[in-house]
């Protein structure tokens, strides 16, 4: 371990490179984990990276980190707040979602941007503070919202100023329809895409089989096409449905409150395909995987990627100069 850190310490200063942009493990802080925070093993890499940067001849200027909630309460962000304070390094963390950001994507992350003094954020009035706000991304001042760990907006108004989930599908099939009184079944066309050209995989594979439904229906979140919030997508989406992200109910039944009332059997469930989630975190239309990369391991990798949405305005507010 000791030889192995030695080169990877050579090999990183080497690049003199001036920033750094790092996700370590997040398995150490979830709360679905043991919460060993720095006791992990799989937290070592991280703070042995960090242990860097007070001994390179020439550090880094500029550090972006992103993990789960829970990385902010850990004694792993304590030691990495040291650490850089005591390398001259000035921080803005955020703990921020896709839905502050009109996207229906219930995923909350930790993000710790810092600069390296002569550097300076344009907005010091926000240093050494923990927000939940997008204000300081935008040139915002007033700092009376601040609120450590906390959402700075009501989830409520939050949500109604996102837009439904049927802006971000794939399919242009048809999201069903039946009146509860006549049986009378009425389709609408929700989406852009094309339903025989969806990179040779057959519509089949994404619904929800029966087995899993009477087992784990319980545990299913399930979303509709108007809804304006889906559940964050693991890794694991499409291998398990519990806990693993949300499912589209894509056969509905009206009556006259327009209220969804049929059972999970009778809704249609299925997955979200790869392009769907990779659209609810934002990523270009012209994104596409390499057609040799599986299903699942397309949905493993998105389920560890990054919101555009939300990342983008981080790093500019990192990369931009003070006016």
């Amino acid at each position: 371990m000791m030889f192995m850190s030695s080169i990877l310490a050579t090999v990183l200063i080497s690049y003199r490179a001036q920033a750094w942009l790092l996700s370590p493990p997040c398995q150490p802080y979830t709360r679905q984990g043991l919460q060993k925070h720095s006791g992990d093993a799989r937290a070592l890499s991280f703070l042995q990276i960090l242990e860097l940067i007070p001994q390179a001849k020439h550090p880094p200027s500029i550090l972006f980190v992103e993990n789960v909630v829970g990385f902010e309460t850990s004694d792993t962000r304590l030691k990495m707040v040291e650490i850089l304070t005591k390398s001259d390094f000035v921080t803005q963390e955020f703990i921020l979602s896709p839905l502050q950001f009109g996207v229906p994507y219930s995923r909350p992350r930790y993000f710790c941007l810092a600069k390296r003094k002569p550097l300076s954020f344009q907005n010091k009035v926000f240093n050494q503070q923990i927000l939940s706000s997008l204000d300081p991304l935008f040139g915002h001042t007033d700092d009376s919202f601040v609120d450590e760990c906390q959402p700075a907006e009501n989830w409520d108004q939050m949500l109604q100023s996102c837009e439904p989930v049927e802006n971000f599908l794939e399919f242009k099939n048809s999201i069903s329809y039946v009146d509860g009184e006549t049986d009378f079944v009425a389709t609408s066309s929700v989406s852009t895409g094309d339903l025989d050209n969806i990179e040779g995989n057959m519509m089949d594979q994404y619904f929800v089989p029966s087995n899993l439904i009477e087992r784990w229906g319980s545990a299913m979140d399930i979303v509709y096409p108007d809804s304006k919030r889906c559940c964050c997508f693991t890794k694991s989406y499409y291998r398990y449905v519990k806990g693993t992200g949300s499912l589209l109910a894509t056969i509905l039944l009206r009556n006259g409150d327009g209220v969804k009332t049929s059972s999970l059997k009778e809704q249609g469930l299925r997955y979200f395909t790869p392009r769907e989630v990779a659209n609810l975190h934002s990523f270009p239309e012209d994104f596409h995987f390499p057609k040799h990369i599986s299903l699942r391991q397309r949905y493993a990798l998105l389920g560890n990627s990054l919101s555009i949405a939300v990342v983008a305005p981080l790093l500019r507010n990192l990369f931009a100069q003070p006016v």
